[in-house]
């Protein structure tokens, strides 16, 4: 009697398992080693040895301290402190933005997962009557007429990747998550400029308004000189009616300004999480602001600052693997399956005798799909130079950004100091003509020509102001604030869960900063969570 062959005798699972075992061996010397996806180089640029900006903006080296994260506090202001953190934490566009990359994340983890075994398991069990006089049940049949079934079963699915098809997948997945990453940098800078902005705004708004205040009670001297001079038959009533005019003119104006910063302000309410009605920042006389040297640094350091670029960047290397992709779809695909259980019409499932299975192994190549692989492949080597022609493009916007932020520092800065001495010259200007009028050595109508210049000069003078204090922040925003290519989390730090976590899946881990657990301060729309002086509640 022959022996018999090894492993006849394995309980069934036990062989399907072997085989799997045997296969993943195998597999694992093959799978993976033909990676089709073309090497991936990045992309470099000639680029100019300098910028062309001058002024107070410096040439930088790679040494210089570049803003940082908290980049708003070179400003000096503490309610601009504390607007800030409040809308980097709590915006409600910049927590969805976040969700956008936890997603990212969760996609990829999904395109790793079928590196794995996909193990199911299964259990049932069913109670079936047929009728007596059912088709082909001969006459006088002694069969059964009711049976039972109870049985439980495990399945296993498994592709070895031999061209790599299913890793450029999840590599795709994990540059796309990244690029997800950057965005949400891109983001979160945008908003914080935005607020920054409008927060400078308003107070040129204030300074505007303190501005608007002095003039008024200047011309409410006017016409009270007019009028006395009307009264003593020194003057005519036109100019009496001159000064009312500029006077009630100058109140309209300033009444004008109030809305719009009541506007302005219900702005930045929104961007800090709270309701408009609740809240109010107390306004100010004058613009406190500091003016900021930004070292610039070399324009190749530019890259590795801007979230944009990065984005664009993990566009185009998820691009090049999803080359890899449609090139192994040209090779056959194998894929090894299994299923081993237990079916008995009772309680017995654990006997050999009842044991049930089957494995089998499947290559499959397309022969003939009518173009459809190629015009795959040609897809996809269009969409990799497209993302390149789109990373050269935002690369260009990049410098074109930071060109237009020295530039108009630079040429803010001197029209500042032109303006300070336009509104010098203006106001001696106006000092001269009332001194002229009340002499009687000239009419009112120089007075009001001179008023009206001198006004206007003052009010240029702290828009001027504005814009460069705004220019600043753009150019601060055009250099990445702080942001590097070092914040963008690697492969194993994108995983939202660890691979045998089964609890508290609703929350992902936290990465770089990157967090959508803001617990109830979120729900908190009352700005009741605001300490700052200048920040109070709106009166009623």
């Amino acid at each position: 009697m022959n022996a018999a062959p090894p492993g006849r005798f394995l309980p069934p699972l036990s062989r399907c398992m072997a085989l799997l075992g045997g296969c993943a061996v195998l597999a694992g010397s093959l799978g993976g080693c033909v990676d089709l996806a073309p090497k991936y180089r990045h992309e470099h640029y000639l680029l100019s040895d300098d910028w062309k900006g001058d002024g107070l903006m410096q040439y930088g080296h790679p040494s210089d301290a570049a803003p940082r994260g908290d980049w708003w506090t070179v400003f000096n202001d503490s309610t601009l402190n504390e607007l800030e953190e409040r809308a980097s934490r709590l915006n409600p566009n910049l927590q969805a933005d976040a969700e956008l990359f936890t997603q990212a994340r969760d996609i990829a983890a999904e395109a790793q997962s079928n590196l794995y075994p996909q193990i199911t398991g299964g259990a049932g069990a069913s109670q079936n009557q047929a009728s007596q006089h059912r088709l082909w049940r001969g006459a006088g049949s002694q069969g059964p007429t009711y049976m039972s079934s109870e049985q439980y079963s495990a399945t296993a699915r498994w592709e070895p990747d031999f061209w790599s098809s299913i890793r450029n997948r999840r590599r795709v997945q994990q540059r796309m998550a990244q690029a997800a990453a950057a965005d949400f940098a891109t983001a979160r800078l945008s908003i914080q400029s935005e607020l920054a902005n409008d927060y400078m705004q308003l107070r040129g708004m204030d300074a505007q308004h303190a501005v608007y205040l002095d003039s008024i009670h200047y011309y409410e001297t006017a016409v009270q000189i007019t009028k006395m001079r009307q009264a003593g038959a020194i003057a005519a009533g036109i100019d009496v009616s001159r000064a009312q005019t500029q006077l009630f003119s100058t109140q309209a104006a300033d009444t004008d300004l109030q809305a719009r910063r009541a506007v302005m302000e219900h702005a930045i309410a929104i961007l800090v999480n709270v309701t408009p009605a609740d809240f109010h920042i107390t306004p100010r006389s004058q613009i406190t602001f500091p003016k900021v040297a930004i070292p610039v640094g070399i324009p190749s350091t530019l890259l590795e600052r801007r979230p944009d670029i990065a984005s664009a960047e993990r566009h185009m290397a998820a691009a090049n693997r999803a080359i890899g992709v449609s090139r192994a779809a040209f090779y056959p695909h194998v894929t090894f399956s299994a299923t081993a259980g237990f079916m008995d019409n009772g309680f017995t499932l654990d006997k050999i005798a009842n044991g049930m299975y089957n494995y089998a192994a499947q290559a499959v190549l397309p022969l003939f799909q009518g173009g459809l692989r190629r015009a795959e492949l040609q897809r996809n080597w269009s969409q990799y130079r497209q993302s390149e022609d789109q990373y050269r493009a935002t690369v260009l916007d990049a410098f074109k950004d930071v060109e237009d932020g020295l530039s108009m520092t630079h040429g803010l800065d001197v029209e500042a100091a032109q303006q300070a001495e336009a509104v010098q010259a203006s106001m001696r200007t106006q000092n001269m003509t009332m001194q002229l009028y009340t002499g009687g050595l000239t009419n009112y109508l120089d007075v009001v020509v001179a008023q009206v210049a001198a006004l206007q000069a003052r009010i240029a003078e702290v828009q001027v102001e504005t814009r460069y204090m705004q220019a600043q922040v753009e150019l601060i925003r055009s250099l990445g604030g702080g942001w590097s290519t070092a914040e963008l989390p690697n492969n194993k730090q994108l995983r939202p869960f660890s691979p045998l976590q089964y609890t508290h899946l609703g929350m992902p881990t936290p990465v770089k900063g990157v967090s959508v657990d803001n617990g109830p301060e979120s729900r908190d729309l009352s700005g009741k969570g605001f300490h700052d002086r200048d920040l109070t509640a709106s009166p009623k």
